[in-house]
């Protein structure tokens, strides 16, 4: 069977932390009630993006206020590339899902990657997490691991940010910059984000956030002179920008909810789609001098990537290889198989 003894969420040394695969300490034990209770999965899964905007982008701003005088702020890679060698700890996570629908409920096979940026190398560590959730009490009822939910696609997600939540806040190293594939704020999800972005700031981490897609219309909504024109916030930053530049910076506050509030901006590293950046309220209280010069370090390794139809920092994207490649060292239908689970209706529609 492909799974090995799981471990701890946690590294015991920063020596120890080259290179390491990490299980949930559920995982093989889902596994085996999958077998006990004989569900049957598909042969084959669906690649999942995590996409809190289904559950509501925040929208109860009340007011976008600038943080800069509104401009284009042209950034400078060479100092990027200066700031990225001079001896910063930068980290980025990215997570890569796979969904397996079957008749007696839904699974997800997750892996989350950490990269480290070493003196001579990438340190990936990655952590795989295996859920399995049910409408039916008749199985969730016989088994401690699986879970019973009446919202498989809203619980997988918590779990999802409460894995990624535990799983960083023990494993970045402590005074470091950290990259994050996904939103600050996002519908349901904020308060995890934020309680992560709380965690991790007492240790010395600058957690700051990545969103590629969005139609948030923050901006747009609200200064008049961009009012009505453009489709989204994303629209109007891309005619706004030339390829290398970003905007200036802009503050969020829900009007509900001082907690989730937010310094954010839009940079464009080639004529493509721009990206939305933003970190945590606190964090730039406590790091704009630091935040602000980190834009130029962004460009820097957005051009060291290079990828113009998917412009990701170099950080980001070597995350997200990891994680996709983690997850294809476990061939869950050949562990089904292993464990003796067999499809109970429908039996043509399968492959095993």
């Amino acid at each position: 069977m492909p799974v090995e003894k799981e471990e701890n969420y946690a590294i015991s040394s920063k020596s120890q932390s080259y290179n390491k695969l990490i299980f949930h300490p559920n995982f093989r034990k889902t596994l085996y009630e999958l077998r006990d209770l004989k569900i049957a999965l598909p042969s084959n899964s669906s690649d999942l993006d995590i996409n809190f905007s289904l559950y509501g982008y925040p929208m109860n701003g009340k007011l976008v206020s600038e943080v800069e005088k509104f401009q284009k702020v042209k950034l400078d890679p060479v100092r990027g590339q200066e700031i990225y060698e001079n001896g910063i700890n930068i980290c980025g996570y990215d997570e890569s899902i796979n969904k397996f629908l079957g008749l007696e409920g839904t699974a997800y096979l997750t892996s989350h990657c950490l990269l480290i940026h070493d003196d001579f190398d990438y340190v990936p560590i990655n952590l795989l997490t295996f859920y399995f959730y049910t409408r039916s009490e008749a199985f969730s009822g016989r088994s401690h691991y699986i879970k019973f939910s009446r919202d498989p696609e809203l619980d997988s997600k918590k779990d999802y940010i409460l894995d990624r939540k535990k799983f960083l806040v023990d494993n970045v190293p402590k005074n470091s910059i950290l990259f994050i594939d996904g939103p600050l704020i996002g519908g349901q999800m904020s308060s995890y984000t934020i309680e992560l972005n709380n965690l991790l700031l007492k240790k010395g981490v600058i957690p700051i956030f990545f969103v590629k897609n969005s139609n948030s219309n923050l901006v747009t909504d609200n200064i008049i002179e961009l009012n009505k024109i453009y489709n989204s916030d994303m629209h109007w930053s891309y005619k706004f920008l030339n390829s290398g530049e970003r905007t200036s910076l802009f503050r969020y506050v829900d009007q509900y909810n001082d907690n989730y509030a937010k310094i954010f901006c839009y940079i464009k590293g080639f004529n493509v789609s721009p990206q939305r950046i933003e970190v945590d309220i606190n964090t730039f209280e406590k790091y704009s001098d630091i935040i602000i010069n980190l834009f130029d370090m962004i460009y820097y390794l957005l051009l060291a990537q290079g990828n113009l139809k998917n412009p990701q920092v170099r950080t980001i994207s070597i995350a997200e290889k990891y994680a996709r490649s983690t997850l294809k060292l476990i061939n869950l239908i050949e562990t089904m198989k292993y464990l003796g689970i067999t499809p109970t209706m429908n039996q043509e529609r399968f492959t095993w």
